[in-house]
């Protein structure tokens, strides 16, 4: 399967659960999570399993930093993309900032 890269930019949000520790998040919506769906359709045909949790193998790109992560499905509201706090810091992000990325699907 050859690789796709996909642009979007959203809000960065903060998910806080049962008193565990916080995690940040962009999520990708509309367009960008139909191009992230139709990937993992194909993957499936192509490979004949599902990754975890539905999760989608990808390089993310946000200002100069890049990291190997994975995008999550989330209930009707696209895919979720997680940006660890060595990424919020070397790109001085802070919850509810504008994030513009660059996903390219593996």
């Amino acid at each position: 399967m050859s690789s796709e890269t996909i642009r979007f930019t959203a809000p960065m949000w903060r998910w806080e659960g049962n008193g565990a520790a916080a995690w940040y998040f962009v999520t990708a919506k509309g367009e960008a999570a139909s191009s992230i769906e139709a990937h993992s359709v194909i993957e499936r045909l192509e490979t004949g399993r599902k990754r975890g949790f539905g999760s989608v193998k990808v390089t993310a790109c946000v200002g100069r930093s890049e990291w190997s992560t994975s995008v999550f499905p989330s209930k009707g509201e696209g895919y979720l993309l997680p940006v660890k706090l060595a990424i919020r810091k070397a790109e001085d992000l802070a919850e509810g900032d504008e994030v513009s990325v660059t996903l390219t699907l593996l």
